[in-house]
């Protein structure tokens, strides 16, 4: 099949990359019923207790209407908790629930076999670079 000029495009890659890399996170943690925006948001409350939902939308470029979804979706499975914001009477506060905290301990070493699962044919170095190309476009 001819891709015209698919193939030299970067987006094109990222977004094949995206999903294949989506499937197998999905494939290894299935057992616990959550996407990669979920974990990626469940791991940042995590190491931010307490961060409003704006500021959390923010860190991680979406939308505040898309993050009320992702956290109304955690929140509907007891892993996260919203809490009146002490600075700020307007906002909430997000911090994990016990339960949060257990799914993150149980999902952390699922999450680092299919990494090594994606990178397998990276060397240490081209992974690092990897991520160091990924991050240079993200900014």
């Amino acid at each position: 099949m001819n891709f015209d000029i698919l193939p030299t495009l970067i987006g094109y890659h990222l977004r094949r990359a995206q999903i294949t890399d989506f499937n197998g996170f999905l494939k290894s943690t299935s057992k616990l019923q959550i996407t990669p925006g979920q974990f990626g948001v469940a791991l940042i409350i995590s190491a931010n207790p307490g961060l409003t939902q704006s500021a959390l939308a923010r860190a991680v470029g979406i939308e505040r209407s898309t993050m009320v979804a992702v956290i109304d979706a955690l929140e509907s499975r007891s892993l996260v908790e919203r809490q009146p914001s002490p600075v700020d009477r307007r906002s909430y506060a997000l911090v994990l629930s016990e339960q949060g905290y257990d799914l993150i301990k149980k999902i952390k070493p699922m999450v680092a076999e299919h990494e090594n699962r994606t990178a397998k044919n990276l060397t240490d170095d081209e992974r690092s670079q990897l991520i160091s190309l990924l991050a240079k476009i993200a900014d």
